[in-house]
């Protein structure tokens, strides 16, 4: 009863968070022509009211693909339309089409957060409580610590709750997906997990991981048996599911078509502007997007990330435990982050298992992108925040050992040892000077004027800085899976 009592105060904390961003922490309000991402978000909602499913994705007289086009699967359109189904009951103004282009009102804003904060509670948030309850590993305290953490993370609350958007969806439904593996139902976790994918393409970035998860499963149970009749449950349960959600698009070739050329852009170029990817960084030095062309781009980062996570996924498929299928996650999602086609800035939000293990240079990799919302002030307040929970929650820099830190068998199988220094001083220091650099690049960036000739020195320091963070952690969670973790989870295969 303590432990559901403390996790629903935390609901209650996030919930709070959620409610108090500004109406109008969004770049692009009251600017035509584009009014910014909250008209985005209501102009789907138009565009799938009025028009027939069929021009959902074509551009047309009434759907000008220029203005906001959706670019995302069909469960977010049928997301959008039922939203729009509410918004019309209340004030067909809302989403009349044409006429309600750049439609701005406190009304409808306070609907359209209502409609993330309401996607939070219903999927979201019962995932993460569950998961941190029944899943994370721990005491009480950190449990509960791991699910206010969460709950208060900064990134979803100013750019969901700041920019009227749902990566909250995907990434609950994904969630779930985690939950049903772990808790033995591979058919739920399967679903949960199509239907994260349908809503969202970015959760490719966690779909290696299932997939040699579950085939790894199947392979140890045997393909002749047992493990047979399972994969063919599996297989059969994503292809019904893919089918239902993408049942109006299947019929027409050309739909389907259509629909994959809009979630997958490919003339938009290797990456958006100042992300914390390594093409980004390495575009300081390389123009690579000048040098080469798109179809080389697009080679060139599918070769590098399937590199990247390889390693990871070989492992996975030959050990198909659940703390290695943590592990996979995480370098999975890092690895697409890094080393994939057309990331965007956003795309750091559907890092989910590395929010935890690296939450404020998550949010420095966004400060480009939240300094232009005006949301200086609570980024800086959300990200000494998180610096305490990490230093006295979780006792972050007191558990910096070898061993605290699961490197042992990585150390033993190198023959590596550290006894002409002290490794934990070490892991504190470089936290130390992490922390002052992340400081340091977010008073310059606020505070100071970039030299004429380098408008966007600090934009792009800040995400060469997070791309080193993000690749040492690449790194790291690769030792730890490929070397394999003594106190590996319980939840594994027998």
């Amino acid at each position: 009863m303590e432990t559901w009592a403390v996790a629903s105060i935390c609901v209650l904390l996030g919930l709070t968070a959620r409610w108090t961003v500004s109406l109008n922490s969004y770049s692009g309000a009251s600017k035509a022509p584009m009014f910014g991402d909250y008209e985005a978000q209501r102009h789907w909602q138009e565009v799938t009211f009025n028009l027939p499913v069929r021009q959902w994705y074509f551009n047309t007289t009434d759907n000008d693909l220029k203005y906001w086009g959706l670019d995302y699967p069909p469960l977010t359109a049928f997301h959008s339309l039922l939203c729009a189904h509410i918004a019309n009951l209340i004030n067909p103004d809302w989403i009349e089409l044409h006429k309600s282009r750049g439609y701005e009102s406190p009304a409808h804003k306070f609907f359209m957060r209502a409609t993330v904060i309401f996607a939070d509670v219903l999927i979201y948030i019962p995932a993460v409580v569950v998961y941190c309850l029944y899943l994370a590993q721990g005491s009480s305290k950190t449990k509960s610590s791991a699910l206010l953490c969460i709950l208060l993370y900064p990134g979803l609350i100013l750019i969901d709750n700041g920019h009227f958007q749902y990566n909250s969806v995907s990434l609950g439904l994904a969630l779930w997906g985690v939950l049903g593996l772990g808790c033995g139902h591979d058919l739920l976790g399967s679903l949960a997990f199509t239907l994260a994918l349908s809503y969202k393409q970015m959760e490719l970035y966690h779909a290696l991981p299932f997939f040699w998860y579950l085939l790894g499963k199947c392979g140890k149970l045997g393909l002749t048996g047992k493990g047979l009749i399972l994969l063919v449950k599996i297989s059969l349960t994503v292809l019904v599911s893919f089918a239902l959600c993408w049942l109006p698009f299947l019929f027409d070739p050309q739909q389907t078509l259509q629909v994959i050329h809009r979630l997958f852009p490919m003339a938009r170029g290797l990456f958006e502007d100042k992300v914390a990817n390594v093409w980004c960084s390495l575009n300081i030095l390389v123009k690579i997007k000048t040098l080469l062309s798109v179809d080389t781009q697009i080679y060139l980062s599918f070769g590098t990330t399937l590199l990247a996570v390889l390693p990871s996924s070989i492992k996975l498929l030959m050990k198909p435990t659940f703390w290695q299928f943590r592990l996979a996650l995480m370098n999975s999602s890092l690895a697409f982050f890094l080393f994939s086609f057309q990331v965007h800035e956003k795309s750091i939000l559907l890092l989910m298992s590395v929010i935890l293990s690296a939450p404020p240079f998550v949010l420095l990799s966004m400060l480009p992108l939240l300094l232009k919302d005006n949301l200086f002030q609570p980024y800086i307040i959300t990200s000494l925040g998180f610096i305490v929970f990490s230093l006295y929650l979780f006792s972050a820099v007191d558990r910096s050992s070898v061993d605290d830190l699961r490197l042992g068998p990585c150390c033993r199988l190198t023959g590596t040892n550290f006894l002409w220094f002290s490794f934990s001083t070490v892991v504190k220091l470089q936290f130390a000077l992490s922390v002052l650099t992340m400081a340091g690049l977010s008073f310059m960036s606020a505070a100071l004027e970039p030299p004429a000739k380098l408008p966007d020195l600090f934009p792009v320091l800040v995400s060469a800085c997070a791309c080193v963070h993000f690749l040492g952690f690449l790194l790291y969670f690769n030792l730890v899976q490929l070397t394999e973790s003594p106190r590996s989870d319980k939840k594994k295969i027998n």
